[in-house]
């Protein structure tokens, strides 16, 4: 898992709002990552649609958000579809993004680890935690930044 201070690693990909290209980001809003381990499982489930709920305050506080599975676009469609989220679900099919962030697997090689990072704008990992943090932990932490 990569640590406060570091540098967030930049990243193209597709997503459900097509391309995504990190880098026009990084330096010009904060950034949440959710690394997730499945579309349309409960967890994942409650911990996208708890982001969803309160995409337009961590929107004022001038923040995107991106889900990050192994799963193809079709699959993050279905699943964006079904719970109409605000924000994209990026296809990383070859893991590579994974890997660049240094998210473990779970359960043998099934799984990606679920872990929120925060990219605050000066391009630097503010926050770095494993699990399902409350969005009001995520919108502190991006508060304090700005």
């Amino acid at each position: 898992m990569l640590k406060p201070g570091m540098s967030a690693p930049a990243f193209t990909a597709e997503s459900t709002a097509g391309t995504i290209r990190l880098q026009d980001y990084l330096g010009q809003k904060n950034i949440v990552l959710i690394f997730y381990p499945g579309d349309d499982t409960p967890v994942c489930t409650k911990q996208l649609c708890g982001i969803q709920d309160r995409y337009s305050e961590l929107e004022k506080l001038d923040t995107i958000v991106l889900g990050i599975n192994p799963a193809d676009l079709n699959k993050h469609q279905a699943f964006s579809d079904k719970f109409s989220y605000s924000f994209p679900l990026v296809v990383d099919e070859q893991e590579k993004i994974r890997e660049s962030y240094d998210v473990g697997k779970i359960l043998g090689l099934f799984f990606q680890q679920r872990i929120v990072y925060i990219i605050g704008k000066d391009q630097k990992i503010r926050y770095a935690k494993k699990g399902n943090p409350p969005v009001s932990e995520l919108m502190q932490v991006i508060s304090a930044q700005s």
